[in-house]
């Protein structure tokens, strides 16, 4: 990119003297084309429209006085632009998508065939309850089935992603306390290996965060939790597995502890993948878990809509779920909308309008339903697996920061193999760019310093492992072998190359300007 925000197009560094330049800019089916406001006119329109006939101005006098000076294209000539941007992204399904924590995995077409019925995708909030049994019949067997994984007592489906239920369940916990004369805990415990969106949550809704440091193998210290626990404090958020990639093995003992002060054990789910069919969240002492239906039952990742976030809640938080709640009547299924109506009666309150996210319910339980109990845990086994293969496949070259215990469903790398190269964390996740590869998440978590985590999901067949595998540990004997100029201008064959981080992140330019019109030539 340029110093303006815009892409820059540069030869390949092999190539450029041996191949010619074309006329367009294109390289076969690599095409070169600006932005839609540059390839449309903006004094005409795509389509022809019929001159309105006479109306009455109901604007009050808010109706634009200019033209909205948008492009003016045709349908094919809007559709082959996005075409060709698609062509020039990576998704889950142009190959492995290694992004340890975000968990990319493969979203089956059954699942997509599903959500497509009439009966769900049609299905519109404001239907009278009678009308829509089947959609609440669904949202009750899902529920069922987080409640049976997790053990837990209750389950609100409403939150529309991770960080939403993760709001959600603080929210519980904020009203249980208050419900018990407790308003003077205003402390969260959080882990300095937490997710972000941890303190984040516990600062939003107006606790003081105090962080517990991460020791040396990577996990939380129940002593280091004893010693900040007191009377103002109101939950432990902790994740787990954690962010590093390992289980937290005191998490029990923790839990014990936290409930003893009189406070509320969170735990962040995102992580739930590794553990699912494995572990029941209640027999750890959880109060309160967010789950990632993308994450851990193969929903898409953000799919063009709300996503969705439900959080399962124990026993003495389940009084305090959001409304709308689903409660089952002689009549059938109805959900109870407002806070005090009958099932609803402690109520959180309603942390979003209607259950907008049905495509991402569906689509879980057709996961569930498809693999079963014995199929989840083994999805389970095998991300586990397959992190723990790719992080003895590449051991011996790049350094591990906690090789004591095995990993969960995340392998973690930190930058110790890199000193003194030249090669920085970020320059890996550049060359991989140029293997086709999506990069790893990088310089996440911050315990780590330059960390590379990968995680491979157990989506991934041994041979597209060993070829992501193969790809890393060329990298990393390239960087052995001093050959900087693959890693430092990388990436060399994508169609735009290396920003400049630093400079967009200070200086963003957030509003396209039309270039000026080019001199012609002279006669």
């Amino acid at each position: 990119m340029n110093s303006e925000g815009r892409g820059t197009t540069q030869p390949h560094p092999v190539s450029e003297n041996r191949l010619p330049e074309t006329f367009t800019g294109n390289r076969a089916l690599q095409l070169e084309e600006g932005l839609l406001f540059e390839i449309g006119r903006t004094d005409v329109s795509g389509v022809d429209l019929p001159e309105p006939p006479p109306f009455r101005d109901r604007l009050g006098g808010h109706a634009r006085t200019t033209a909205p000076d948008l492009p003016g294209l045709s349908e094919p000539e809007a559709m082959r632009h996005y075409v060709r941007l698609s062509q020039m992204n990576y998704g889950i399904d142009s190959g492995i998508f290694p992004l340890g924590s975000c968990t990319m995995k493969h979203n089956p077409r059954l699942n997509e065939k599903m959500a497509r019925l009439p009966g769900f995708a049609d299905v519109h909030p404001l239907q009278p309850a009678s009308t829509v049994q089947g959609a609440l019949g669904l949202l009750s067997e899902l529920s069922h089935v987080l409640l049976e994984l997790t053990g837990m007592q209750a389950v609100a489906l409403s939150p529309k992603a991770g960080a939403h239920g993760e709001l959600t369940g603080m929210m519980s916990i904020k009203a249980a306390h208050e419900a018990h004369g407790q308003t003077g805990r205003r402390i969260v415990l959080v882990p300095e290996s937490a997710h972000g969106t941890n303190p984040a949550t516990a600062a939003l809704i107006g606790y003081q965060v105090r962080a517990i440091p991460a020791r040396a193998d990577g996990t939380v210290d129940v002593q280091a939790v004893r010693d900040a626990l007191s009377d103002d404090v109101a939950a432990l958020m902790l994740t787990n597995p954690n962010t590093c990639g390992l289980f937290e093995r005191d998490v029990v003992e923790i839990a014990a502890a936290v409930h003893e002060a009189g406070a509320y054990f969170y735990c962040d789910g995102a992580n739930f993948n590794a553990i699912l069919g494995k572990v029941r969240v209640a027999d750890l002492g959880v109060d309160a878990m967010h789950i990632n239906l993308h994450k851990t039952f193969s929903t898409p990742h953000g799919g063009g809509g709300p996503g969705a976030g439900p959080v399962v809640l124990s026993e003495a938080l389940a009084p305090f779920a959001p409304v709308p709640a689903l409660v089952t009547t002689e009549n059938g299924l109805r959900l109870a909308e407002d806070k005090g109506a009958a099932g609803a009666e402690q109520a959180l309150g309603r942390m979003s309008a209607f259950h907008g996210q049905m495509g991402m319910f569906v689509r879980a339980l057709a996961w569930m339903l498809s693999h079963g109990s014995d199929g989840m845990k083994q999805a389970s086994e095998d991300a586990v697996l397959s992190a723990n293969y790719i992080r003895a496949s590449l051991s011996d070259l790049m350094s591990v920061p906690f090789p004591e215990r095995p990993a969960m469903h995340e392998a973690l790398f930190d930058d110790s193999w890199l000193h003194g190269t030249g090669v920085s964390t970020l320059d890996i996740a550049k060359a991989l760019i140029d293997e086709g590869f999506h990069p790893m998440t990088v310089y996440f978590p911050l315990v780590v310093h330059g960390a590379m985590l990968i995680e491979p999901t157990e989506s991934e067949s041994k041979a597209s492992l060993d070829l992501f595998i193969a790809a890393l540990r060329d990298l990393a004997m390239a960087v052995k072998g001093n050959d900087k100029a693959r890693f430092l201008g990388a990436p060399h064959y994508a169609p735009r190359r290396r920003l400049d981080e630093t400079r967009a992140a200070r200086k963003p330019v957030l509003r396209w300007t039309r270039p000026a019109p080019l001199p012609e030539a002279a006669e």
